[in-house]
């Protein structure tokens, strides 16, 4: 960590309506962070290293370019949405974005109500390579997966949701720590929805964070502890 005089921390500005947020972010002393400022950042092969658009374009793109040369694999979940080059997007192993940022960057009209088939479509236009990965979260429907050109759709949990507020980054997050561990790509999505579930139920973003004991509760639920008892016997 390095603190600046230069800018303020950076700053969210969070609006709820209906379950659903809107989200201003004012980047302050995050848009101040460089190639630099990652260099003690230690990668080795089978990391996992994680990105999103709150600090400068050409400092991600640092990062994972030392994240390939070390082995470990990238996610970049270019949220606040803006666009971005094709140079950055060939460092990505896999994407993880929303219907909106698929549609910014495809530059296609979605909506989470679409069809499968359109969201294949806008994905498959923005692969860089065949074997990346680009993973689309579609709320209550749960996530689809474009793995190595296959598409896979792993179904949501249906909950009531409270807040949406850090459902993504608890997606990503989640994501980013099964697959770490040796989980399969498909087992991931499934861990992360699970997560990201726990997540909207409640109210804010950082206290909405589910621990991995209560996702592994949800995924692996304890056997019931009452003991089976025989009816009495009939009366004769």
């Amino acid at each position: 960590m390095r603190e600046s005089t230069e800018a303020h921390t950076g700053t969210a500005i969070i609006t709820l309506a209906n379950a659903d947020n809107t989200i201003v972010v004012v980047p302050g002393a995050n848009g101040l962070v460089s190639a630099d400022d990652l260099a003690a950042v230690e990668l080795a092969q089978g990391d996992v290293a994680v990105s999103q658009f709150e600090i400068p374009l050409p400092t991600i793109a640092a990062f994972f370019k030392r994240a390939r040369a070390a082995g470990a694999t990238t996610i970049l979940n270019p949220a606040p949405a803006r666009a971005f080059d094709g140079e950055l997007l060939g460092l990505v192993d896999i994407l993880v974005l929303n219907e909106t940022e698929l549609g910014l960057l495809a530059e296609m009209e979605l909506s989470d109500t679409d069809d499968t088939a359109r969201f294949v479509d806008a994905a498959r236009s923005l692969r860089a390579s065949e074997d990346q990965t680009i993973c689309v979260t579609l709320g209550k429907r749960g996530v689809l997966a474009l793995a190595r050109g296959e598409p896979v759709m792993v179904p949501g949990r249906e909950v009531t949701a409270i807040d949406t507020t850090g459902a993504g980054d608890c997606f990503v997050g989640a994501l980013a720590a099964r697959l770490a561990n040796g989980a399969s790509l498909r087992e991931a999505l499934g861990y992360a929805n699970v997560a990201a579930s726990i997540c909207v139920q409640r109210m804010g973003a950082a206290p909405s964070m589910p621990t991995a004991a209560e996702v592994a509760a949800i995924i692996n639920p304890a056997p019931s502890s009452g003991r089976n008892v025989d009816p009495p016997p009939a009366p004769p």
